[in-house]
């Protein structure tokens, strides 16, 4: 199973979208600033995530939760 997770940074609010098999294990890697383009902004908490049955349908749904109107839907969040 894929996952694509939403995390929001306790520092600036900030979001950042990814994808994973282990979004619980990514955020672990989030938290320790293993992740450049995350590095300064941590510490993370998930506020969203959701299963896909493969990579590629993760990853089309990664890339419309970074869409306009996908970062309005994560507004709810």
């Amino acid at each position: 199973m894929w996952y694509v997770y939403v995390l929001k940074s306790l520092k600036d609010k900030n979001i950042y979208i990814g994808i994973s098999e282990d979004p619980e294990g990514r955020l672990l890697q989030h938290n320790k600033g293993m992740t450049r383009s995350t590095r300064l902004r941590r510490p993370f908490e998930i506020i969203y995530r959701e299963e896909s049955k493969s990579r590629v349908e993760a990853r089309k749904r990664e890339k419309y939760l970074k869409s306009g109107i996908g970062r309005e839907f994560l507004k709810k969040f």
